[in-house]
């Protein structure tokens, strides 16, 4: 089931449109056709009270405006290239910096400023919307014309499934996220730094005082990067830490356990107040667990809450940032005709 209302408009007259999908269960997801931005996630907890668990915005302009990307579908790649540039096929690409010296979430030209073609549909697995476009050659950069699409499903086991595609007419870099932040008392309940959080990664790829990997695999262990028994976020945030200090808190890449290329569960979050719990799972390598270090409440968000650092957090599935810069990462490069293919599921639970 779902509905479709008028967000808003751009400066140009053209309609933004918000669709929210329902599952029998009473769940629902609302999606901006502006950057298919996940704008809203409705979840019961233990005593039965719905609470919205994603940071967002009521306005276009808050979304365009925003520089901590809620919501959005980031690509063609997500997270930092060092340098702002990269070398394929023995071709140098020159990209902005837009973060210090590096290009962030392929930025300035944000896939979050396009209105995308949408079609929803019912599945066998709960109803579906589609997001896609094309991304000419050149565009943000990067090689090649991609045609692109998100599928955004809300299924009945309370999931919101999202299947990443892009074919590209040449070789290309493929490395696409979402940038929702989480909150499982809620969007207007301020820090959410007393939730537990697991994630099934022994490993880190430490960085740069820029964000940059500069190539070790770290062990967790006896570190505050250290996740494999579920604990408080904020336990160990403020730690006197390179690692910490560098990212103001947690912003880092963890090298997943799972097998290359297997959907699993890779990460877990619990507000212990509600009962509100959320698994992760995805078949790719990495996960960014960022804590929204960098939010400022300059702008209102959703019913007017001013959002600050550390009131949110994000599990952005991915390649490790500078992969296409790293030839031991696991490679980002979709080669020519063929399909890149990914899949992450937030599945959302009482415990």
């Amino acid at each position: 089931m779902y509905k479709k209302v008028k967000f808003g408009e751009l400066s140009d007259g053209r309609n933004v449109t918000q669709y929210t999908l329902v599952n029998k269960n009473g769940l629902s997801a609302s999606f901006l056709d502006l950057g298919g931005i996940w704008s809203s996630m409705l979840v019961p907890g233990r005593d039965g009270e719905l609470a919205d668990v994603v940071l967002g915005y009521d306005t276009i302009e808050a979304c365009l405006g925003n520089g901590g990307h809620l919501g959005e579908i980031v690509g063609r790649n997500a997270n930092r290239i060092g340098k702002a540039e990269f070398t394929l096929n023995g071709v140098t690409y020159k990209l902005e910096a837009n973060n210090g010296p590096n290009n962030l979430h392929s930025g300035p030209d944000f896939y979050r400023n396009r209105i995308w073609d949408t079609e929803v549909t019912e599945e066998e697995d709960g109803t579906s919307i589609t997001f896609s476009l094309l991304s000419p050659d050149g565009d943000q950069g990067y090689p090649g014309n991609a045609r692109i699409s998100v599928v955004y499903t809300l299924t009945e086991e309370n999931e919101l499934k999202i299947r990443y595609h892009m074919v590209c007419d040449q070789d290309t870099v493929a490395n696409m996220t979402n940038h929702s932040y989480f909150n499982l008392a809620g969007h207007r309940s301020g820090s959410a730094m007393d939730q537990l959080v697991w994630i099934d990664a022994d490993r880190y790829t430490p960085t740069d005082d820029v964000a940059i990997p500069y190539g070790e695999l770290r062990p967790v262990a006896g570190s505050p990067m250290d996740f494999t028994v579920k604990k408080p976020i904020g336990r160990d945030i403020d730690a006197d830490c390179e690692q910490i200090r560098f990212g103001h808190g947690y912003d880092h890449n963890w090298v997943l356990n799972h097998e290359p290329g297997k959907l699993s569960l890779s990460a877990k979050a619990w507000d212990e107040k509600s009962g509100r719990t959320m698994e992760v799972y995805t078949d790719l390598p990495g996960i960014q667990f960022y804590t929204a270090n960098y939010l400022e409440p300059d702008i209102p968000g959703k019913e007017g809450v001013l959002y600050g650092p550390r009131q949110g957090y994000c599990f952005e599935t991915q390649y490790y940032p500078n992969a296409v810069n790293m030839p031991d990462y696991p490679s980002p490069v979709l080669k020519e005709g063929k399909e890149y293919s990914t899949t992450t599921i937030y599945k959302f639970m009482i415990e």
